[in-house]
């Protein structure tokens, strides 16, 4: 990303718009290779063109408009299944809470969901989780399903089994086909399978083989009932990042809406190194426009002064950082108290927990540069673009590391402690 900061500037520099555009294209290619990005083809193909073209204010409006469509997305998720499949434990696991937690769905062995019940994410509130029952009943037939539980308001369905799935299964995917939606299949509480496998066979157990086996039971299992080409998700409620849950990740990352892929990202509970990657990499990508803009809008005579990344801006920064992690405040005091340990402590062997210690620069050198942004903003222009582009680019990407490194050494102190 360095690179393309640097490209940016250089060919702002020199005029060189129709270069420039053509790098913007490239290196987000590369920006997004993984998982797909936020910037639908159609509003990059304009962005470029007005690149193209010098319109560096429809630019800062192309982007914008990218970031806007990010921030503000709602994501509807329905999980469908008979009661005992994990709907339940699954819907609690992807909003990050504990069965017993207030405002998680009800966990039991008897019936609990008779109608769709929602839930919200309890730091995105623009996330719902839909519980809904099986298919089946009186009130949900095959039929009639998604009519009565109003498929058009749902980003994708998640069919949830922990053994056999079902002729209603199987005709319920056909007519979410026929919609148009997205459906999954996922095969719940393979922990369980293992735990049991291990128990009765000793000897002769085989993770591997059992996974195996249980993937091909549910792909024949559905091929039987007349799925052509089901796609099945192994996973536990109780250890995400296990089996095939980062797998389900990132095949939704990629067949979700463009600007819905940040706000899934984001919702992710960061069990796992590769989580705090994948968050850490569409951050990257908001970093890289969010510079881009910057260097944009400091074209103009004083914009850097009346909308430059100042101290309020990158303190609020860090604190979203932190909350995209899980190490805000209230989430380090349940660290905290999981690891045994005070909030003091935590702060002994974390940065992100300190703003003034990541910004605070009393040197003769941070006062220079001080004095030269304010001369420069005042009549805006290359030089200007070029500063509040390295700026912005420069202090997120510092904040960000700083958090996703902290937010891995807790993850890893907590595993420890539970092992």
């Amino acid at each position: 990303m360095e690179e393309s900061i640097s490209t940016f500037l250089k060919n702002v520099t020199q005029n060189n718009f129709q270069q420039l555009a053509a790098d913007v294209g490239s290196h987000y290619a590369k920006l997004t290779s993984q998982a797909g990005g936020i910037i639908p083809p159609e509003v990059l193909q304009r962005i470029q063109a007005d690149l193209g073209k010098g319109d560096l204010q429809a630019v800062v409006d192309g982007i914008q408009e990218v970031l806007s469509a990010a921030e503000n997305a709602a994501l509807e998720v329905a999980v469908i299944g008979e009661s005992g499949t994990g709907k339940s434990s699954f819907i609690n696991a992807l909003r990050g809470l504990g069965h017993e937690q207030e405002g998680a769905a009800d966990v039991g062995v008897v019936e609990t969901t008779m109608k769709k019940t929602p839930y919200q994410h309890p730091k995105y509130p623009n996330v719902t989780f839909w519980d809904l029952p099986g298919t089946g009943t009186p009130k949900f037939t095959p039929d009639t399903y998604l009519e009565t539980v109003g498929f058009a308001s749902f980003d994708f369905f998640i069919i949830i089994s922990c053994s056999r799935f079902t002729l209603n299964d199987a005709v319920l995917a056909q007519k979410i086909k026929e919609t148009g939606k997205k459906f999954y299949f996922v095969r719940s509480k393979v922990d369980n399978d293992l735990y049991n496998e291990r128990k009765t066979k000793p000897q002769s157990f085989k993770r591997k083989r059992v996974l195996q086996q249980i993937r091909d039971y549910c792909l024949a299992n559905l091929r039987d009932i007349g799925v052509p080409d089901p796609r099945i998700f192994l996973v536990s409620n109780f250890d995400l990042c296990d089996f095939d849950f980062p797998h389900l990740e990132r095949t939704l990352l990629e067949e979700l809406p463009a600007h819905k892929r940040q706000i899934f990202t984001l919702i992710l509970p960061t069990l796992s190194d590769a989580s705090i990657e994948l968050k850490r990499g569409f951050l990257r990508e908001k970093i890289w426009l969010d510079a881009l803009k910057a260097s944009a809008l400091a074209f103009i005579p004083f914009a850097p002064i009346l909308r430059g990344f100042d101290l309020p801006e990158q303190e609020e920064c860090l604190k979203l950082y932190r909350n995209y992690f899980g190490l805000d405040d209230e989430s380090i005091e349940e660290i905290a108290e999981k690891l045994g340990t005070s909030v003091r402590d935590i702060k002994g062997f974390t940065r992100c927990l300190d703003f003034w210690s990541l910004v605070k620069d009393d040197s003769i050198a941070a006062k220079a540069r001080h004095c030269s942004e304010i001369f420069l903003s005042v009549n805006g222009g290359v030089m200007s673009a070029a500063l509040q582009g390295l700026k912005a680019y420069f202090l997120r990407s510092k904040f960000l590391d700083i958090v996703a490194h902290d937010a891995k050494l807790l993850l890893h102190k907590t595993i420890s402690t539970y092992n």
